[in-house]
């Protein structure tokens, strides 16, 4: 059961701010409100900042010490059969990930386990470390929103304030990591149901989004900046050419999920015993590599990401890494999919412009953001995080591709408790 609310000065001054006030009170209440959730933002900033700081320090490291050894993976099995047997035996509903924050959102039960931060952070390293292909949002997020929602507990906060703190953990996380602090506000609400936002929370994400940024900042940690280089003015020629590309994005976004959930449901049903799971998925690609001889498209592939904007990519490279990461996540390793999602529609991207007429690096964007909405379903904050990352100039082309490849995209997305506010289509 939910915890019973503790009284504090914190819920006195809640309470003032939902006192039914005439309109000349307004300001009083939404003063009483912002200072709030003010005070909340600050607390849960500074955490995602902090954590997602010494995260990306870590996964940098063992990126660079893989690189360095490839050697490594070929203990990615018996470190991806570790990993799964400590989450099945103290894991508990921190093995659900990411989902379970969506859950906890919609219908609000138990607050998250503490122990899923250090737990997914342990594990996207070890993932990393030893060569499996996965993303790092899911890890931030994860950490910032167990540890925002220990706030629940500890400082009393209501049923119906709890939501909004988690959407909050999920922002914070997000424009920690990737360094797009207005895109992390958006996705956390974006991402909660299809076609729909929780506009009340938009005040408190947007904050603690932008205080997880400086702070992560403040620690000294840079983001990949990428070069898209001359960017052609919009004409409806081009930007009918930015609608295919949106929508073949859109098509490849939802093979990736279809995939990804056909993987998962395959490992479940054909091994019963998670820790062999994670085992038999560490073999499959430890044995690619073996045989490719290449490390290209496991990890998260950042160097494979900024060639793709400044020449044209293999054909191959989205295919290889849509189904690596398919197993791999599949499996049982930790980590997430959007850096992958960024790889697929960075390279996918690049290689059409072998027979589209717009600029590699334009290309290479557009895939960038056009996968990722078609994925998670979350155009208006992939058209943001466009911008964030790509500047303004590209705006009537990310706005087009983004939205197309929502469209194109079909009902399901990577996070299973996504709820479906309505059909795409009417």
């Amino acid at each position: 059961m939910y915890l019973q609310q503790r009284k504090s000065w914190l819920l006195a001054l809640r309470r003032l701010s939902r006192v039914q006030v005439s309109d000349w009170a307004a300001p009083w209440a939404a003063t009483c409100w912002l200072v709030y959730w003010l005070l909340f933002a600050t607390l849960i900033g500074t955490a995602a900042g902090l954590s997602s700081a010494g995260f990306l320090v870590a996964l940098d490291w063992v990126t660079q010490h893989r690189e360095a050894h490839p050697w490594l993976i070929a203990f990615l099995p018996a470190t991806g059969g570790l990993l799964a047997w400590i989450y099945y035996r103290y894991g508990q509903r921190a093995n659900l990930g990411y989902n379970v924050i969506l859950e906890e959102i919609h219908e609000p039960a138990t607050v998250l386990p503490v122990r899923m931060a250090p737990l997914v952070l342990v594990g996207t390293l070890v993932t990393h470390w030893f060569g499996g292909s996965a993303g790092r949002e899911g890890t931030a997020v994860q950490m910032s929103a167990a540890l925002a929602d220990q706030l629940t507990y500890t400082l009393g906060v209501r049923r119906r304030d709890r939501a909004t703190l988690l959407v909050m953990g999920i922002s914070a996380g997000f424009a920690a990591v990737f360094g797009t602090p207005l895109a992390g506000a958006i996705f956390a609400l974006e991402i909660l149901v299809i076609g729909r936002c929780r506009y009340e929370s938009l005040l408190p994400s947007l904050m603690a989004a932008l205080i997880a940024d400086q702070v992560c900042q403040a620690c000294g940690v840079g983001h990949t900046h990428y070069n898209v280089g001359t960017i052609p003015l919009a004409t409806p020629f081009k930007l009918g050419w930015a609608m295919i590309v949106g929508a073949i994005c859109g098509m490849v976004a939802m093979g990736f999920t279809k995939l990804s959930h056909f993987v998962t449901e395959l490992f479940r049903r054909s091994i019963g015993y998670p820790p062999l799971r994670a085992v038999m998925g560490g073999l499959i690609v430890a044995a690619f590599v073996g045989l490719s001889g290449s490390t290209r498209w496991i990890g998260l592939g950042i160097p494979v990401i900024e060639q793709a904007f400044s020449e044209p990519s293999g054909w191959y490279d989205f295919l290889w890494k849509v189904i690596l990461t398919a197993i791999t996540v599949g499996a049982g390793f930790k980590g997430g999919e959007v850096t992958p999602l960024f790889f697929i529609g960075a390279t996918l991207g690049s290689a059409l412009s072998l027979i589209v007429p717009l600029p590699v690096g334009l290309l290479a964007a557009l895939g960038f953001v056009a996968v990722f909405a078609g994925a998670t379903h979350t155009p208006l904050a992939c058209i943001v995080m466009g911008l964030e990352l790509f500047g303004m100039e590209a705006a009537w082309y990310l706005a087009i591709a983004s939205v197309t490849a929502y469209t194109f995209s079909g009902q399901t997305g990577i996070y299973r408790a996504q709820r479906a506010g309505h059909s795409k289509h009417g």
